[in-house]
């Protein structure tokens, strides 16, 4: 089967040397298959049209190309609505009006706050609430436990090809509803998440292999639990190392120091790049 990998970036700030390694890392494992660019733009309040230009031109300058048109998620909200009607009608997501301050309330006594992908482990607050009920301020939840009776399964898996390859990754369904909790599949006012869109743009662009940093590692048992519901593909996974400074630290949009147009500003080669990446 052809190998297709994609590099997915938020448009909300400058490509900097973390991007170019996970770019770089999707384009190599995808060789000779195919090479995608999605663009990440649910959030419209931060994403912005020169930041999406920028993208395009520092890939280009790597060396990098792919197929056009490119996905953009901000054009497919009627692809996550009927992902999330599916998993409405099979009774396994609520309406949840839970701010981050209730939550920290909610979990401040007696128990200890478990963090998990999406940061504290949700109380449950709001699960007893029926999507009857659903307002405009409310965002939407899947129901972790109702998802895995659903499936009749106890444990999710996936494979990855560069942590422990060969060995499956396997998280039973305790842990996930203890460690992972009830994500949010819909936030206010943008109709979807992150984990909803990935999960249905991946199987809409035939993705095959999923590359990605390892602080990405645990999101992954909520892409897969989606897949299974969904009845979607589970492509296989690579999860790689982080780029990050000289004290450790993982490198984000903000370190405009780094970012890839600096660095072609003071002449540096998409060469130079590869070697201060290790490529």
């Amino acid at each position: 089967m052809e190998t297709v990998t994609r590099f997915a970036p938020s448009p909300t700030g400058p490509l900097h040397l973390g991007h170019a390694f996970a770019a770089l890392t999707a384009a190599r494992l995808a060789d000779p298959g195919r090479f995608l660019l999605r663009i990440e733009d649910i959030d419209q309040s931060r994403c912005r049209p020169e930041y999406e230009a920028m993208i395009a031109e520092d890939l280009h300058w790597l060396g990098l190309d792919w197929p056009l048109p490119v996905m953009r998620q901000s054009e497919r909200l009627s692809a996550y609505q009927a992902a999330l009607d599916r998993l409405a009608a099979l009774a396994l997501t609520y309406p949840c009006q839970c701010r981050r301050a209730d939550i920290r309330s909610a979990l401040s006594a007696p128990q200890e706050s478990v963090i998990g992908p999406d940061g504290p482990v949700y109380p449950g607050t709001c699960r007893h609430r029926s999507m009857a009920e659903t307002g405009p301020e409310d965002a939407i939840r899947l129901n972790a436990a109702a998802a895995f009776a659903h499936l009749g399964a106890d444990e999710i898996a996936f494979e990855d090809e560069n942590i422990a390859p060969g060995m499956p990754h396997r998280l039973t369904a305790e842990d996930f509803i203890s460690g992972v909790g009830d994500v949010v599949l819909a936030r206010r006012g943008m109709g979807t998440s992150y984990h909803l869109s990935v999960v249905v743009d991946d199987a809409a662009q035939g993705i095959t292999l999923v590359t990605r940093g390892k602080d990405l590692l645990d999101s992954t048992w909520i892409h897969v639990l989606l897949q299974k519901l969904l009845q979607l593909p589970t492509p296989r996974y690579h999860h790689h190392r982080l780029i990050r400074d000289a004290s450790g630290k993982r490198l984000a949009k903000r370190d405009d120091a780094r970012a890839l147009r600096l660095y072609r500003a003071e002449g540096a080669t998409p060469e130079d790049i590869r070697r201060m990446l290790g490529l």
